[in-house]
C-alpha cells in the first residue's frame, strides 16, 4: 500500500510517498481503508524526531482517520466491512490502510464527507477531554483558550458555545486570525503579540481571572497563565510549543489554590481511550449529526503533498484543520 514515509528526521522535505506492507488487524482491531486523514501539530513534531509513537504502534505519521471498514481482527463484533468510520489511531493515518482499535472508532454521520470526518477525532476529542473531563468546565465558568486559529481551539470554541453557552470564552490569537475567532463565538479575542493576555483576562473578568485555561504553549506562558487564573483555577497543559521548562510560583499556586495538569491523549491505555471516545460520542456527536457543530477545514491536500501541508501548518497560515485526501494516493 502507499503511505507517507520519512527519509530520516527533519524538515517537511524528508517526507515522500512510498510503498509499505499492508497492516494486519490484531485482536480488537479494525483495518480501515483510509479515505482522508488530517495534519496535527504532533505530526510535525514526530517528523522532526521529537515525538515517537507509543511502543508497538505504527511509525507512520497520522493520528486520525476517516474511511471504510476493510477487515476485522479477532473479537471485533461491533463493526462490519463497508461501514463508514472515523476515529483515533496512535499512528499510521498517512496511509491507504490503517489499524484502529474497535472502541476508538465512531460511525460517520450520513451528512458528513470523509474530509469533514477526518477533521474531527483528534482535535475534538482532545478539546472535549481536556475542557470537560479533565478541566471540569461548568456552564458559567470562564475559560481561556490559547491559539485560537488551530484545530483544537477552533473545536474548543465551538463546543464551549454549544455545551456551556453561558461560559465567557476568551481566546488568544494572532492579528490575522482575530476576526475569524470572533466569528466562531469567542467573547474576548486577545492579540497575543500586542496585548498582555493576563492583564486582558483580569480586566474582562473584573479581576476574577479564568476558571480554566487550555494551553499548548507550555513554559513560555506558565507565569502569565498563573497570573490569569482565578482562585481555584485549573491550567491544563497539552503542548510545549513554548518550551518544556519554566519556574513556577508555588506561593501563588498555594494561595490561589491553583491546579496545573498535564495531558496527552495519544499514549493513553486502549481502554481509557475507548471510554473517552464513548463519552465524546454521547455528548458531542449528536450536534455533529445535526451539523450545528462542524469542523473548519482550511484546505485539503492530496496525500502525496503532505510535505506542503506540513509547511503550511508550521508557518501558521491555517485557520482550522488541514486535511489530507488519501483515497487518491494511488
Amino acid at each position: 500500500m502507499k503511505a507517507v514515509v520519512l527519509d530520516g528526521f527533519g524538515a517537511p522535505s524528508v517526507m515522500r510517498l512510498g510503498e509499505v506492507p499492508l497492516p494486519e488487524p490484531g485482536r480488537g482491531q479494525v483495518r480501515v481503508r483510509v479515505m482522508a486523514t488530517s495534519v496535527n501539530r504532533a505530526d510535525t513534531v514526530q517528523r522532526r524526531g521529537l515525538y515517537p509513537p507509543p511502543a508497538g504502534e505504527s511509525e507512520i505519521l497520522g493520528l486520525e482517520v476517516a474511511g471504510v471498514v476493510d477487515a476485522l481482527g479477532e473479537g471485533v463484533k461491533e463493526w462490519r466491512p463497508g461501514q463508514r468510520v472515523m476515529g483515533l489511531v496512535a499512528g499510521g493515518g498517512y496511509a491507504e490502510y490503517a489499524l484502529a482499535y474497535a472502541g476508538h472508532l465512531m460511525a460517520i454521520p450520513d451528512a458528513l464527507s470523509f474530509e469533514e470526518a477526518a477533521a474531527i477525532p483528534e482535535v475534538y476529542i482532545t478539546a472535549y477531554l481536556n475542557l470537560f473531563m479533565i478541566g471540569q468546565l461548568q456552564n458559567g465558568q470562564s475559560v481561556l483558550l490559547h491559539g485560537g486559529g488551530g484545530g483544537v481551539n477552533t473545536a474548543a470554541i465551538q463546543m464551549c458555545r454549544i455545551l456551556v453557552p453561558d461560559t465567557p470564552t476568551m481566546v488568544t490569537a494572532s492579528a490575522a486570525k482575530v476576526e475569524g475567532v470572533k466569528a466562531l463565538g469567542a467573547h474576548l479575542v486577545i492579540d497575543y503579540r500586542q496585548q498582555d493576555f493576563a492583564a486582558e483576562v483580569k480586566a474582562f473578568t473584573q479581576a476574577q481571572g479564568a476558571d480554566l485555561i487550555l494551553d499548548h504553549i507550555g513554559g513560555a506562558y506558565l507565569a502569565r497563565n498563573q497570573a490569569a487564573l482565578a482562585v481555584g483555577g485549573r491550567l491544563v497543559v497539552i503542548g510545549l510549543m513554548g518550551g518544556a521548562t519554566a519556574e513556577i510560583n508555588l506561593g501563588l499556586l498555594l494561595v490561589k489554590r491553583q491546579r496545573v495538569i498535564g495531558s496527552v491523549l495519544r499514549g493513553l491505555p486502549v481502554a481509557e481511550k475507548k471510554d473517552i471516545t464513548s463519552a465524546f460520542a454521547d455528548r458531542v456527536l449528536p450536534h455533529i449529526r445535526r451539523r450545528t457543530l462542524l469542523p473548519l477545514i482550511h484546505r485539503v491536500y492530496p496525500l502525496a503533498e503532505a510535505a506542503a501541508a506540513h509547511a503550511e501548518m508550521e508557518a501558521s497560515r491555517h485557520f482550522g484543520k488541514i486535511v489530507l485526501a488519501v483515497a487518491t494516493a494511488s
